[in-house]
């Protein structure tokens, strides 16, 4: 893949999951750190598999998805540089809880798992950062449950679209970073209600749908919309 824009340093220190760590023990970490490259739509690992580490985003998108018993697609988180993934059972030793592939060409760092212990065991700061982290994970999970049993679909995608902007910064505009029918999975619908919500919302000028790029238009109502949401506006 040539030489990175990003040195593998550079992720280390980028990730929420070693923040406030002293230069020494990102090293220590870096040490550990194997790189892995990938194509878009590879497989990183499979539901059920033994985990052997956890991995954090270099450069790309990640989706971690189950799939139902009739091979419907549900998907759990979309992941960017700076994030870590499968870092649950690192603690526990079991298996990976869900599947993991990449939506564009992606760098990330493995970790393997006895070496990683090793280093906690050795830096139990470490395992004070990442348990931070995997607390707030839980959050946000618990929350996307919520929404998913108790919301109608227009909720769920007025608080996905506030949450986006937040997150990139835009008060009154998102740009979609996934696919119509990756976002639909997400929010747990699919790509037929999800284009019906979009149009219905686009008539209520609430926002202007540019193929992935999204103005919103009235921030308050979708904001009210987002925060309603056991039923439909």
């Amino acid at each position: 893949m040539g030489t990175m824009a990003k040195t593998n340093q550079d992720i280390i220190s980028n990730t929420i999951l070693f923040q406030g760590l002293g230069e020494k023990e990102k090293n220590r970490i870096g040490k550990i750190a194997v790189e892995k490259n990938f194509n878009k739509g590879d497989s990183v690992f499979l539901e059920g598999e033994d985990s052997n580490g956890f991995y954090i985003i270099g450069e790309g998108l990640v989706k971690i998805y189950k799939l139902s018993t009739d091979g419907k697609e549900q998907i759990l988180h979309i992941l960017g540089p700076g994030e870590p993934f499968g870092e649950v059972p690192v603690f526990s030793g079991q298996r990976f809880p869900a599947n993991a592939e990449t939506i564009t060409k992606s760098h990330v760092l493995f970790f393997p798992r006895p070496a990683f212990i090793d280093l906690i065991t050795e830096h139990p700061s470490l395992a004070l950062n990442m348990l931070a982290v995997l607390s707030v994970r839980l959050r946000q999970f618990t929350t996307q449950i919520e929404n998913l049993s108790l919301k109608e679909v227009p909720a769920r995608l007025a608080g996905y679209l506030i949450y986006l902007s937040e997150e990139q910064g835009e008060e009154d505009r998102v740009t979609l970073n996934i696919s119509k029918g990756q976002l639909a999975s997400l929010l747990g619908t699919v790509p037929e209600t999800l284009s019906r919500v979009f149009a219905r919302m686009n008539t209520q000028n609430l926002i202007e749908v540019d193929d992935r790029r999204i103005k919103l238009l009235d921030r308050d109502r979708l904001q009210d919309l987002a925060e309603a949401g056991k039923h439909d506006k």
